[in-house]
């Protein structure tokens, strides 16, 4: 029995994206583009799914494209070691601005609470801060 394929549209419904993402994603290199037959349409196989689900799983815990191709590379060649360091930096960025965000948040409560005490009576505490050097 012959596995099914899919059409570029049925691909991208399966996949979740539209087919203006299958396309960009063969342009970056991610994703195969299958040859086109003489009498039809190209047809892509099962694991074409499973590639964009991956690409868009990865893209959801911030990989970039270029990350996403290396990671790809890596699968290939079994490296776990450079997957895993590939992770680890990606983490200390998600951490690093998980801090700037909350110093961030932090900045902005005080702002906010200084602008309910002042009730109107004072210059905007917001406005002042931010059109300090």
């Amino acid at each position: 029995m012959k596995a099914p394929t899919f059409t570029i549209g049925r691909l991208a419904k399966q996949a979740g994206v539209n087919v203006e993402t299958v396309r960009y994603y063969q342009r970056r290199g991610l994703l195969d583009q299958p040859d086109k037959p003489l009498d039809g349409a190209r047809r892509y196989p099962v694991t074409a799914v499973e590639r964009i689900r991956f690409i868009k799983r990865a893209q959801a815990l911030g990989f970039t494209l270029e990350e996403i191709a290396v990671l790809l590379r890596l699968d290939e060649a079994c490296a776990c070691s450079e997957t895993r360091e590939l992770a680890v930096r990606k983490l200390a960025l998600i951490e690093r601005k998980l801090a700037d965000l909350s110093a961030m948040r932090d900045v902005l409560k005080e702002l906010v609470h200084q602008c309910d005490e002042g009730a109107g009576q004072t210059p905007c505490p917001i406005i002042r801060s931010l059109a300090q050097n």
